[in-house]
């Protein structure tokens, strides 16, 4: 399958590093002009550089703002005032005892999680409905289903994404444009290493510490070792595609099996 997205442009939020940026590589080798955001100018100049580098001809631009605020919100809406595919990946996670969450922090995970992702859609929908075409995802996780006990306030803010993708499809519906969320298992990002050992022998090699700590401590995964982040991607670029012309409203897994349902 060759997916061309040339002419298209891309805003992946959250893309300075991880998952986002293995998105917005994805995106730029499909050759989208890509729009990367972040709060720190000096990781996404790197992460611009790095593209740059890898991706022939790669068309990226940066710009810092954050995105969990209206202020940030606009800045980005004023640099880049239409997109053809936008993809939701900006989310904040941690571990708390669920009755120490505090009423600040779940205001501060719904700001970051759930409304940074309705702000931007409700600033591209509209453009991407009246051009007839337009991709827009939003980054969940397996904990919008299986809802962590020591990360509710995580969980809450990524099945609200489910929800939000769902009914902004119905907005889209019949204008050509598509609205998903997709469904990221146990991924391996920045200090998940650092967490395996922790958990397992430090002296075991990589490939075998990451499949002891799944054996152990993730024993849902069929897929049994921690997922790449280009794996993901994989999956953003293909519902960024014309090919996925005829998925909206759904929510997409790429978890590794770790989901125990049948369906989402």
């Amino acid at each position: 399958m060759r997916i061309d997205l040339s002419g298209r442009t891309a805003v992946v939020t959250g893309s300075s590093q991880g998952i986002g940026l293995a998105i917005a590589k994805g995106l730029a080798e499909a050759g989208a002009a890509v729009v990367l955001t972040g709060r720190s100018s000096e990781r996404l100049d790197t992460a611009a550089g790095g593209l740059h580098a890898t991706v022939r001809g790669a068309a990226v631009r940066a710009v810092a703002c954050d995105l969990s605020t209206e202020q940030g919100a606009a800045e980005l809406q004023e640099a880049v005032p239409a997109a053809d595919v936008l993809v939701n990946n900006l989310g904040i996670f941690g571990t708390r005892p669920p009755l120490e969450i505090t009423d600040d922090e779940w205001r501060a995970y719904f700001d970051t999680n759930v409304l940074s992702a309705v702000r931007l859609i409700r600033h591209y929908l509209p453009g991407m409905t009246e051009r007839g075409w337009g991709r827009v995802q939003n980054i969940a996780s397996d904990s919008a289903i299986a809802i962590p006990a020591e990360m509710i306030h995580y969980g809450m803010s990524k099945t609200a994404l489910l929800a939000v993708s769902r009914g902004f499809a119905k907005e889209a519906a019949g204008t050509g444009v598509t609205v998903n969320s997709v469904i990221a298992g146990p991924t391996h990002t920045g200090g998940v290493e650092d967490f395996v050992y922790e958990l397992v022998d430090r002296n075991l090699p990589w490939d075998e510490a990451q499949r002891a700590f799944m054996r152990l401590h993730r024993p849902q995964s069929l897929l049994q070792r921690l997922i790449e982040p280009q794996e993901i991607a994989n999956l953003v670029v293909y519902l960024s595609s014309p090919q996925a012309s005829a998925t909206t409203g759904a929510a997409v897994r790429v978890d590794g099996g770790y989901v125990d349902s049948i369906v989402p």
